[in-house]
């Protein structure tokens, strides 16, 4: 797989803390998850891009809300998973297959993510990964539709990407998800430094987006249910001794929810 890219990743904030993904060179833009239509087609316009592609990660409105309206202006085809009940897909994707975006030079690879959704995916490509609501910045998504050992299996195999892939999630929960990790993990230096980073940033108003897989993995909770503090944290939650990692993240998980 190329390690390079011809695009670049743009940001377009939408409702409450959703990020709609625009991948653009100097004519050409294909969206990851356009839950809003509005905001796209206003940045196309001032921006004098063509629309080549729609990619979604799984089948929530504030992921593709948007598509059919941009449908309306853009005939374009829509990617997303097999599985799930999005009415507006053009092709169907599974783990291990893969979408060109000619228009870009991109090439993306499937990555079967389910445990938020029954078959919510990602795309990888060029050290990029767009994976929806499955991993955020120092957190993941909720349990909606898949199980505890799904989720794990999922988070996993993203941990295993390259430690300087590029992390787009889709919500600016960054700031929520590290104070839930500084109680899970309070001792973890690197995640007290991440804090104070993040915070400066988004006092600038600036996204805490792409994080990078190394940096998940030294700092977020739910890729590190191996580690003791992270199992004695997760004990104390249920007031009985869990060390199985996905026993731990079921825990954190439920924490997570209520806290």
């Amino acid at each position: 797989m190329s390690e390079t890219k011809r695009y670049n990743v743009v940001p377009l904030p939408a409702f409450k803390d959703n990020y709609i993904w625009v991948l653009r060179d100097e004519r050409h833009a294909a969206v990851v998850d356009p839950g809003d239509a509005r905001p796209v087609l206003d940045y196309l316009a001032s921006e004098g891009l063509r629309l080549s592609a729609i990619l979604a990660t799984h089948h929530h409105a504030d992921h593709v809300g948007g598509v059919a309206e941009l449908l309306r202006h853009f005939g374009v085809p829509v990617y997303g998973p097999k599985g799930e009940p999005i009415a507006t897909l053009s092709r169907a994707l599974a783990e291990g297959e893969r979408v060109e975006v000619p228009e870009l030079a991109a090439i993306f690879h499937v990555i079967s993510i389910p445990g938020h959704t029954r078959a919510h995916i990602a795309y990888y490509g060029a050290k990029d990964l767009f994976c929806g609501d499955t991993l955020f910045a120092c957190g993941c998504g909720r349990l909606f539709e898949g199980t505890p050992q799904q989720m794990c299996a999922s988070l996993a195999k993203l941990a295993r990407l390259p430690e300087d892939t590029q992390v787009y999630c889709g919500h600016e929960y960054t700031l929520a998800n590290i104070r839930f990790a500084r109680a899970v993990e309070p001792a973890n230096a690197a995640l007290a430094e991440r804090e104070r980073a993040e915070m400066r940033t988004r006092e600038q108003d600036r996204p805490t987006l792409p994080s990078a897989i190394g940096r998940e993995k030294a700092t977020n909770p739910f890729l590190r249910c191996g580690e003791p503090e992270v199992a004695a944290s997760a004990s104390r939650y249920l007031g009985q001794d869990v060390r199985d990692p996905v026993q731990v993240f079921a825990a954190i998980r439920n924490w997570k929810n209520e806290f």
